[in-house]
């Protein structure tokens, strides 16, 4: 188990990090009084003794508008380093998904068991299924972790995509190359493809979930004729400033590549860097902010409303992965069945439940709880469960706060298929058709 020693250095950390705000912006932080080369990029001597490095999340020639890099001015070069070896990847799986067919089914899991001791971030990621092939950038995984102790002298970065990390229970501080950023239970953290980060915890345990999307880099949505204004603003995505570490040591750095985990031991921290600019960069964001647009005059809005990030693909309007929140808001619609209506969608869905409980699904013991979560595959009908409908069929419509619930959707273009741990694990709810019985047929020609 984590040291209490290191939860209270841990929660001292993450007590006020600086932050710069705004998603997409060109931001730049020094630690040091000139670190920052001015007016160039790669000086013939880097300030400081530092050495310069262009961290590249996008091609060279994307357009500027989508191209992602970011400058980093680093103690010791990322080139120095011994050969990476291959390692075991314990519960962690990537697309292609092969162990299993994609299923029809509507499928549900409870929360995943309580972790072996001494179980960190990366060694607790379990990963539920996904779509998409890695090695072409294209689709996601989904997975979840549990996690009761902090990365100790190692350090982790995905080459195959980047992170978007959703805690549910216990909060995280992430020591990335770039900075800290803490993220507790209704934040998410967005870790970029390729960036080191090391994860420690702010309580005694830490679980969640995470999209690991292989495909473009998420933006925020295009608002149309909603305006200039809504949904998640970006201004409310902090960025870190920059935070290093000078320390000679022996670091394993794991670096998840084509669907395999690679382990290098580095002589020092990789996490020394001690300025840098660009866009490139991680972000945290507060779910509690999304500015939720809905239905002031009657029926129940899209899913699509409540999107905060979004994957694009080369099909305009279908996103390889889109993020959406279903954060607190008013009820108003009249002559309305307000919960979601029944459905069955061409996208792909995978719900989790952050805290609460969520107003189209009954909570408690094998239902739908925080930790859980729900896998809907392309054309299956899924809705409302019977307790829903009779209540809202039932229900007075007088204006309603939803405010006891944050539900999430990792929405998809193609189907997830679940990986084979996933399929036969003890937590799988086996019954969760049953939710559904007893819709009876009210037909009166």
């Amino acid at each position: 188990m984590g040291s209490t020693s290191g939860i209270e250095q841990a929660r001292k950390t993450a007590e006020a990090p600086a932050h710069s705000p705004g998603f997409g912006n060109e931001h730049s932080s020094e630690a040091v009084p000139g670190a920052l080369p001015h007016g160039r990029n790669s000086p013939q001597r880097a300030p400081l003794g530092l050495y310069a490095e262009q961290l590249s999340g996008s091609a060279f020639t994307e357009p500027r508008a989508h191209n992602r890099r970011s400058w980093l001015y680093r103690i010791r070069p990322s080139a120095a380093h011994p050969p990476f070896v291959r390692i075991d990847n314990g519960a962690v799986r990537t697309a292609p998904f092969t162990e299993s067919v994609p299923d029809p089914n509507r499928l549900r899991w409870d929360p995943l068991p309580e972790p072996a001791p001494d179980t960190d971030f990366l060694a607790g990621l379990w990963t539920l299924g996904g779509n998409g092939d890695v090695t072409q950038r294209t689709g996601m995984a989904v997975h979840l972790y549990h996690a009761n102790t902090a990365m100790t002298d190692r350090v982790f970065s995905d080459s195959d995509g980047e992170l978007l990390i959703v805690p549910e229970r216990g909060g995280l501080l992430l020591r990335t190359e770039l900075g800290l950023l803490r993220a507790d239970p209704g934040h998410i953290a967005l870790i970029p493809r390729g960036v080191r980060f090391r994860v420690e915890l702010l309580d005694d345990s830490a679980r969640g979930y995470v999209c690991e999307n292989y495909g473009q880099p998420f933006a925020l949505p295009d608002l149309g004729p909603i305006g200039a204004n809504g949904l998640a603003n970006a201004r409310d995505f902090l960025a870190p400033v920059a935070a290093y570490e000078d320390e000679d040591r022996p670091v394993q750095v794991i670096n998840k590549f084509c669907g395999s985990l690679w382990s290098a031991t580095y002589d020092h921290s990789p996490l020394d860097v001690v300025a840098w600019h660009g866009n490139h960069t991680p972000y945290v964001y507060d779910l509690h902010r999304f500015n939720v647009i809905g239905s002031i005059s009657y029926d129940h809005p899209d899913p699509s409303i409540f999107t905060v990030l979004t994957s694009p693909s080369d099909t305009p309007g279908l996103a390889g992965v889109d993020f959406v929140v279903f954060a607190p808001r008013w009820l108003v619609g009249e002559d309305t069945f307000r919960p979601p209506y029944f459905h069955r969608n061409v996208m792909s869905e995978y719900m989790g439940l952050i805290e609460g409980a969520y107003d189209a699904k009954t909570a408690g013991k094998g239902g739908f709880v925080p930790g859980g979560g729900s896998l809907h595959n392309m054309m299956s009908a899924h809705g409302p469960d019977r307790e829903t409908f009779d209540r809202a069929s039932a229900a007075e419509l007088k204006p309603q706060k939803i405010d006891d619930g944050l539900a999430f959707m990792f929405e998809t273009r193609w189907p997830v298929t679940a990986t084979g741990q996933a399929a036969t694990a003890d937590h799988l709810q086996r019954g969760y058709d049953d939710v559904w019985q007893g819709l009876e047929r009210n037909f009166r020609p």
